[in-house]
């Protein structure tokens, strides 16, 4: 049995953030099959000798001795790589790139137990791991592997990126960085005391977990809406809870995804993706995010950190989850130009 809670940390982002505009199905197509692809499913391990899960897209017409530039699709926090990660696999693999849209660690196909637990180090090995697989690879030109991380993606792959030099160019979309999201919550508005109070909460489910109580899960998606509902809570709905975006993996529990376990979320509280990301440079750097984004400061601050070259793309009139899967809003274009510019 177990328990969903919402942390401080959510209800302080949620009440930080005023009324935004609704648009939630105009072009979206999370669920993109393409006709011209050939996808096969791969497992490799991590460091660990953790099996991680991966879709591996390429052109149906290529050569069979081309070796192509690739890049590693990350999925959002809390998702799996059926909910946006596959999409921007297919579109970028169209373009000729060889592509592998993962499942991070503890979450979908790949392994890892307790199921939806926190462990941000291991969730940037899994970017690391995919590397590994792809320049051993004979189709990938192993000097020509890019990253791309959407929304706590983003800051895995930032994490990854600067201790892994074979990542040649990091773009993010939508990016959470998900300590300063759980230490602060969205705008600072989470205080020091209700910070200690999470991991209090923490500490002393750890007690009653380690005595055989039920594991509690936290933050993530709401399951209902009602009149008092949060937009931000809305916009994360249409996509998680409907046929938008809803997928549950094989074995796992449609009430458990995106919801973390209480006592590993904790771990993000220690997390720094953006200390030290001006070391990443020369290698460059793509940060897009919608203008209208609740997220939006967490791109413009690792712009701010970054060294150079880097770009802060904004895509107009999107918000945070549009760019999962609005595919008249996701600027793939941009995406494409900056793979193939910088994985020549």
């Amino acid at each position: 049995m177990s328990k969903i809670l919402p942390t401080l940390g959510l209800l302080a982002s949620i009440a930080s953030f005023g009324a935004m505009g609704q648009d939630l199905s105009n072009s979206a197509n999370n669920f993109y099959k393409s006709e011209t692809l050939r996808l096969e499913k791969v497992t490799f391990d991590n460091q660990y000798k953790m099996k991680i899960v991966g879709n591996l897209y390429m052109p149906k017409q290529s050569a069979g001795n081309t070796r192509h530039a690739a890049i590693i699709v990350g999925h959002p926090m809390g998702a799996v790589k059926e909910q946006s990660s596959n999409l921007y696999a297919q579109k970028l693999a169209e373009q000729g790139f060889v592509t592998l849209a993962i499942d991070q660690s503890f979450w979908g196909e790949s392994e890892g137990q307790p199921r939806n637990a926190v462990a941000p180090d291991i969730y940037a090995e899994a970017f690391s791991a995919a590397m590994d697989y792809l320049r051993t690879q004979p189709f990938v030109d192993k000097e020509r592997i890019g990253v791309l991380g959407i929304c706590g993606s983003g800051s895995f792959v930032i994490s990854a990126a600067k201790i892994d030099p074979r990542m040649k160019a990091i773009a993010t979309v939508s990016m959470y960085d998900m300590g300063a999201a759980n230490r602060d919550a969205l705008n600072q508005s989470q205080t020091l005391e209700q910070r200690k109070q999470i991991i209090t909460e923490a500490a002393e489910q750890r007690d009653a977990e380690f005595s055989g109580g039920d594991t509690r899960y936290t933050g993530g998606t709401v399951h209902e809406l009602d009149d008092n509902t949060h937009p931000i809570q809305r916009e994360f709905f249409d996509f998680y809870r409907t046929p938008r975006g809803e997928f549950t993996p094989a074995g796992s529990s449609p009430q458990l995804t995106t919801h973390p376990t209480l006592t590993s979320n904790v771990k993000l509280m220690n997390f720094y993706p953006l200390n030290d990301i001006e070391t990443i440079s020369p290698r460059p750097m793509l940060f897009i995010s919608g203008d209208q984004a609740h997220s939006k400061e967490f791109s413009e601050q690792a712009y701010r950190l970054a060294g150079e070259p880097k770009e802060l793309y904004w895509v107009e009139g999107a918000g945070h989850v549009d760019l999962y899967d609005r595919v008249d809003l996701i600027p793939f274009k941009k995406l494409t130009s900056f793979f193939s510019d910088n994985l020549k």
